[in-house]
């Protein structure tokens, strides 16, 4: 038996904490209750996430110029901002009414929703830790399980919330506990990410997953399908897309203040690889650990210890990660993607080494061939990723490199509220035909030239906050997610073709997308998708 501790019958009320959503918390934690403040509390940062923040709700820009509602989940409000009024409204009736509420079991398709949504995390420490924060620091979310593979991470979650329950195999968590739940976040390595989404969304289970949404290819379309048939709320873990930096970038390119764009140049610093055969150890396994659970659906090998796989370095192994492109560039290219309305590229190229029998390679150089689109200048649109060592020519980045009588790039502050001394370590340079935009991860966009734009505004849009938005449209509240997976599952696909393209370098691979295949290059095709290994397969993935 793999339970931890009984489920408590009521939610517990925590003290509302204030979270980065960059991972971690502000080092505060605050009681209030949601009529104090609601729409009128001046907070001290402007990233305030969960239920007590300041309710802005910014109109995404992107759905207004194409003019499509969401498809992913018709049931939901199609308005693309709500009132603060509305907001309100609905808080004030889940404190009044839903924290009390009973655990009522529902049918996702037939009855309103209940008031307590009843969740389940799948990982317990690292970002799944820090979903958990975010996601329960909504009120009227009651953690009812975990799964999480090695006991040893429980700490924090269970000093946090004490009643919950604990499994180490998250398919014993979904028998047990699948009547019991509305809803599961997904945080764990790469190549569990589709199984258990899918075996969570065929239960109707709505879904918040990590990036990347999945492993590979065929995994992303099979989600995405599914999710947009059972017509289940979804958001993939891509935080930055919901904040005002990345709003004002997608707000600049869409409303024309660069022109019509020619080209796209986007990298990361970041080195998810590496070279060479695991090493031959005898390490043995962690009390409390189970490694053949956190295999999962891939081939047995013996366990290595020293962190060479468990808890971070998973992402530089071909069978667990997706190297820097799948961790890196689902948050770099997001804005990229939305922007320029982009669809699936037509072709790509990588022009970086070859991943070995086990690793990621690192300096990557991959070209992708987008159809164009009302944002682009012609018929076709050139993306270019770069990770590792590698970046765009010198000619490229000195276009949005500020003159040396300008400071502001040295003046703009990172994440951690330090100096960016270094303002092409990761992010886009797009180049239109009346001026270049330079979308810093993660920081405020800038125009170039600095002379033609030094008096041009941004535009005046508000960050949302990622989680929230998801759990509020899980119970009919007014929160809609930005990034479901209608959106994140195309942009993962297309990130995760230079996961293939990286395998036969120098060669143009045509892509097809309706088919999900290659048209040219046929040995590329058994990349798509996985083999998983007997009794680990899901069905709709196998």
């Amino acid at each position: 038996m793999r339970e931890g501790l009984p489920r408590s019958s009521r939610n517990q009320r925590l003290p509302h904490r204030s979270f980065s959503p960059y991972g971690g918390t502000h080092g505060r934690t605050v009681e209030a209750g949601p009529a104090a403040c609601l729409g009128t509390c001046q907070l001290p940062s402007p990233r305030i996430l969960g239920y007590w923040r300041i309710f802005a709700v910014a109109v995404p820009i992107h759905r207004i110029a194409i003019g499509s509602p969401s498809t992913q989940n018709p049931g939901m409000p199609h308005s693309p901002a709500f009132s603060a009024r509305s907001r309100r409204s609905f808080l004030k009736t889940i404190g009044a009414a839903g924290l009390a509420a009973p655990f009522i079991a529902r049918n996702l398709h037939a009855q309103a929703p209940s008031r307590v949504l009843r969740h389940a995390s799948f990982g317990a420490a690292g970002m799944a830790w820090n979903d958990i924060q975010a996601i329960t620091s909504n009120p009227f979310v009651k953690l009812v399980a975990v799964a999480e593979v090695d006991l040893n991470r429980l700490g924090e979650v269970k000093a946090a919330h004490p009643d919950v329950k604990v499994y180490q195999d998250w398919r014993e968590l979904l028998d047990r506990e699948g009547a019991a739940l509305d809803s599961v976040n997904v945080s764990t390595p790469d190549h569990l990410h589709a199984p258990i989404a899918l075996s969570a969304m065929q239960l109707g289970k709505h879904v918040y997953c990590q990036k990347p949404l999945t492993h590979n290819i065929h995994e992303s379309r099979a989600l995405t399908e599914f999710a947009r048939e059972k017509r289940l709320v979804t958001q993939m873990g891509i935080q930055i897309h919901s904040q005002r930096e990345y709003r004002q970038a997608v707000a600049l390119v869409q409303s024309g203040a660069i022109g019509k764009v020619r080209e796209v140049h986007t990298w990361s610093s970041k080195k998810w690889g590496d070279t060479g055969a695991p090493p031959v150890t005898n390490d043995p396994i962690p009390a409390g650990f189970d490694w053949d659970l956190w295999i999962g659906g891939c081939a047995p090998r013996p366990y290595v210890g020293g962190g060479y796989y468990h808890p971070g370095n998973w992402r530089k192994r071909l069978d667990f990660g997706t190297g820097t492109f799948g961790d890196m560039g689902c948050h770099i290219f997001d804005p990229v993607f939305e922007a320029l309305a982009l669809t699936a590229p037509l072709s790509l190229r990588s022009d970086g080494p070859a991943p070995d029998p086990y690793n990621w390679s690192i300096n990557a150089t991959i070209r992708y061939l987008f159809p164009g689109t009302r944002y682009t200048a012609g018929d076709t649109v050139a993306v270019t990723w770069y990770d590792g060592d590698a970046r765009p020519p010198k000619e490229i980045l000195d276009l949005a490199t500020a003159p040396e009588t300008d400071a502001s790039e040295e003046k703009t502050p990172n994440r951690k509220g330090r100096s960016q001394r270094d303002p092409h370590s990761q992010g886009s340079i797009l180049i239109g035909t009346a001026g270049v935009l330079h979308v810093p991860h993660v920081a405020p966009p800038k125009l170039y030239p600095v002379s033609q734009f030094k008096d041009y505004p941004l535009p005046q849009v508000q960050g949302t906050h990622h989680w929230s938005d998801w759990a509020e449209a899980c119970i009919g509240g007014p929160g809609r997610p930005l990034a479901p997976f209608d959106y994140s599952g195309p942009l993962t696909e297309s990130v995760l073709l230079g996961s293939v393209a990286v395998r036969f370098p120098g060669q143009t691979l045509e892509w097809d997308s309706a088919a999900l295949r290659f048209a040219n290059v046929k040995a590329a095709n058994a990349f798509v998708r996985r083999q998983y290994r007997p009794g680990w397969a899901v069905p709709g993935l196998a």
